[in-house]
């Protein structure tokens, strides 16, 4: 198929001037280059925020648009650098009044809405921990990430609060604020008003300077048993956000970029408030969820040059066919650029097709910080891999062996992913588990968890991840975090989490059960359970599906083994299954 009429491509090859010539810039690349590109602060002191709007103030890029926000309805909202400062500056002095300092944690639990982005900001000018939590989550999966991180203050909507939090908030001794941010009908007790506090603070803030190493982001992340980790990062972590921006997705000022990540994960607040803000660009922030009409027109209407999203949205696009995205005028855009979960290579042809631009699939992690490997604008796709690592970023292919790790060379071989330390956007430890932390690295090297292997020309190709945390819609969902609400249904006997492949989402996720005696497999318990699911983890989180089965496979020592439960539900080889309690079932 060829591309769409009105695509042209000339124009496009002169503006992807980023690497024009990779190997050189991965010979001659410094951090202390990426470093001097941003503003610092007097004595080797950094501030994310700082970086994001204070060193735009004194330059044109003052008057420009920094969000262009999209309400769900009614026009287009345009606030510039200097009047989303004003706002970040009013909420940090709102912390400051309230008596929060340096260090202290602060969540915010909100759609997509400007103020968020003024809280996230505030919140790091004032030298507090911003932690973002996704706004779908169910009362549990909330209250678990507020028990292990302790904020002082949330910040919310009246809505949410009242859904999510208002039953159990006020039982947790940390939490000693309660921020409402967008309308407030009815403020509840206990709660404040933040538009009002905000409206009642001065303007003028002055960005409190930070050591590279203090604290700046706590991004939850789940994993195959336990609760979720935190994953804390530092200021210094905004070196990697600017610089992968411009070379992995090609921001300039000139840009208008559209990252459809929810703030509430780590993407949505590294590339999707971070990045765009110190590269300049005027970053597109839509209210409402996903709706394939309404996304075209947005690409059209608002003349989006740069759009980072998710393989699971490219799919839901796809699934629409090509008709609807042709009845659109799509030739502002200049880069497309994919993350979350591996892209197929289908979305990679069907983007060239369709939109006239291919896909540009990249890699990283929460653990990470920022993107680590991509397909760079200046080098050829190969469609399904990764690509390639970003300058300043040495990756490894690697096998476990009696002495430690080695490096596989073998392009044919698949091993387990390696990163070699440090990077600014590296994770500082786990919140709470620093023997959990150590065991991330071997040496020098982090060990991502994720199976790859590299090729001939040095492109990075995923495998599958080493253990079996599910990523549905670019979300990661720990099993054990699902099963543990399962177990809370009074008929539920053991409970046990995979994740099943997906046209549209990649994954979603399947929950085995077996019943206590005096209960019976019938479709009314399996709703009942799926809707206490659904009520205490979210629709996003939730399971999908509920099947009965008399006993599950477990280990002698009691722990269910969903590896051998996905094997049995797709067909695969099970393996070894000495450890089965009981042997093989």
């Amino acid at each position: 198929m060829a591309p769409p009429a009105h695509r042209t491509t000339a124009p496009r090859g002169g503006l992807l001037r980023n690497l024009p010539d990779y190997e050189a810039a991965r010979t001659t690349f410094t951090w202390n280059q990426a470093r001097a590109e941003l503003a610092g602060m007097p004595g080797g002191r950094i501030n994310i925020a700082y970086e994001a709007l204070d060193r735009h103030l004194d330059s044109p890029t003052a008057h420009r648009t920094a969000i262009r926000y999209l309400p769900r309805e009614g026009d287009p909202v345009d606030i510039s650098y200097r009047k989303l400062a004003e706002r970040a500056n009013r909420f940090a002095n709102v912390l400051a009044e309230l008596g929060l300092q340096p260090g202290d944690g602060v969540y915010c639990l909100a759609h997509r809405m400007p103020d968020l982005y003024a809280a996230a900001l505030g919140t790091l000018k004032h030298g507090c921990v911003f932690t973002p939590l996704f706004s779908a989550f169910g009362p549990e999966p909330i209250r678990s990430r507020v028990e292990i991180g302790q904020p002082v203050a949330i910040v919310t909507t009246e809505r949410l609060y009242r859904r999510k939090l208002a039953q159990w908030i006020r039982g947790t001794p940390s939490v000693r604020h309660v921020l409402l941010i967008g309308p407030v009908e009815d403020t509840p007790p206990d709660t404040l008003n933040a538009a009002q506090a905000m409206a009642a603070q001065s303007p003028e803030y002055a960005t409190r300077p930070m050591d590279p190493e203090d604290r700046a982001l706590l991004h939850f992340t789940s994993g195959t048993t336990g609760k979720p980790k935190g994953a804390i990062h530092v200021h210094e972590a905004v070196v990697a956000h600017h610089i992968t921006g411009k070379l992995a997705l090609d921001l300039h000022p000139e840009d208008i970029y559209w990252c459809t990540a929810d703030p509430g994960w780590v993407t949505g607040t590294s590339y999707g408030i971070i990045s765009p803000l110190t590269n300049g660009t005027t970053m597109v922030v839509d209210e409402e969820e996903f709706d394939a009409e309404r996304w075209y027109r947005i690409l059209q209407d608002q003349r989006v040059t740069v759009w980072y999203t998710a393989p699971t949205a490219i799919r839901m696009l796809m699934k629409h066919g090509p008709e609807l995205a042709r009845k659109h005028d799509l030739s502002s855009l200049r880069f497309l650029s994919s993350v979350g979960e591996p892209l197929n290579p289908e979305a990679v042809h069907w983007g060239r097709d369709t939109l006239g631009l291919p896909f540009h699939d990249n890699w990283w992690q929460t653990e990470t910080g920022g993107i680590m490997i991509a397909n760079f604008p200046g080098m050829p796709i190969k469609p399904g891999s990764m690509g390639r690592a970003v300058p300043g970023i040495e990756t490894a292919v690697i096998r476990h062996t009696d002495d430690g790790i080695e490096r596989i060379e073998d392009p044919a071989e698949t091993g387990e992913l390696a990163l070699k330390t440090p990077w600014p956007s590296m994770f500082r430890g786990y919140l709470n588990e620093e023997e959990r932390y150590r065991k991330c690295f071997v040496g020098n090297w982090y060990l991502t968890g994720d199976l790859a292997r590299c090729d001939e020309d040095g492109y990075l190709w995923f495998i599958g991840r080493a253990d079996d945390v599910i990523k549905s819609s670019g979300h990661l969902i720990g099993p054990f975090e699902v099963e543990s609400v399962l177990m809370e249904h009074p008929a539920v006997a053991e409970a046990g989490v995979i994740g099943i492949p997906d046209e549209v989402a990649g994954e979603t996720v399947k929950a085995f059960v077996s019943l206590k005696p005096g209960f019976e497999p019938e479709d009314v318990l399996m709703k009942e359970i799926l809707a206490l699911a659904r009520k205490r983890l979210g629709p996003a989180v939730a399971p999908r599906q509920v099947a009965f089965r008399d006993r599950l496979p477990s280990t002698r020592s009691g722990k269910i083994m969903r590896r051998l439960l996905r094997a049995r539900e797709l067909g695969l080889p099970e393996g070894d299954t000495s450890t089965l309690e009981g042997g093989k079932e």
